[in-house]
């Protein structure tokens, strides 16, 4: 079984051998390491299991960057706190555009207002769109107004980050390879590397064959030990996969 916790730390330990520095989003803008991994969640839903993988990365002595939405499904104040407490990065996942339907003053002021919600419970530096893939707004298209560094952003990874020097892993779509399903997910890569499974990343970096510089994301709600949630999460994801499908190809036809 792939996407459980305990193929998760094995990822993990795996990495870990391979004597990387893990970084968090903030860190790598402001001074990148050599050889570095940044492990970035997008806590779209059940915030506990983003909790329970940011106790896994503490007990490794791992540093991570977790994205909350400013939904109920997502924003879970305790859970925001204690992951923080553990050392670890808090940014906002914006979807402002999705909410607004479009209404970039809207959305900016929906922006502002969960950022700034956001820092009353720890301090934030980085944001990361959500790719709302049911929606046809791109969130992102928000900063071909404004800029986010008039709020003290320093980084969001779709702008900042070179994907031709660091390699792009991304569990979107329920595999390491989904770029058939991924809506916005997307990066230009200069890697010509392709994993399906976690299992071969671990069998990769085992053999010392993977690129220096990475980021992983990781949806957490899709880890899970326990066979009904994890069967569960499985059937949803082949759905929405599906859905996913028809819409890329429907909105690939209209442009």
């Amino acid at each position: 079984m792939d996407f459980t916790i305990k193929k998760y730390k094995e990822l993990l330990k795996s990495l870990n051998e391979q004597n990387y520095t893990f970084q968090t989003f903030r860190e790598f803008i402001e001074k990148p390491d050599s050889k570095s991994i940044m492990l970035r969640h997008d806590v779209d839903l059940l915030p506990y299991n983003s909790l329970q993988i940011a106790n896994i990365q503490a007990e490794l002595n791992i540093k991570g960057v977790y994205y909350f939405r400013a939904v109920p499904e997502s924003w879970d104040e305790s859970v925001i706190r204690q992951i923080s407490e553990l050392g670890h990065e808090i940014g906002y996942h914006y979807e402002c555009l999705t909410k607004t339907h479009g209404d970039l003053e809207a959305g900016i002021k929906d922006f502002e207002n969960n950022l700034i919600a956001l820092r009353k419970i720890t301090p934030v530096f980085t944001i990361c769109m959500h790719g709302s893939p049911m929606s046809k707004y791109d969130s992102k298209n928000l900063w071909k107004k404004y800029n986010y560094r008039d709020f003290g952003i320093i980084g969001e990874p779709y702008f900042d980050v070179d994907f031709k020097e660091v390699f792009y892993l991304t569990d979107t779509g329920r595999s390491w390879n989904g770029d058939k399903v991924s809506v916005r997910d997307r990066v230009n890569s200069g890697f010509n590397l392709n994993f399906h499974t976690t299992d071969e990343i671990i069998s990769a970096a085992n053999k010392g064959l993977m690129p220096n510089k990475i980021m992983f994301t990781f949806h957490p709600q899709r880890w899970s030990d326990n066979k009904w949630i994890w069967t569960k999460e499985f059937i949803f994801q082949n759905i929405k996969n599906q859905i996913k499908r028809v819409f890329f190809v429907k909105n690939k036809n209209a442009n």
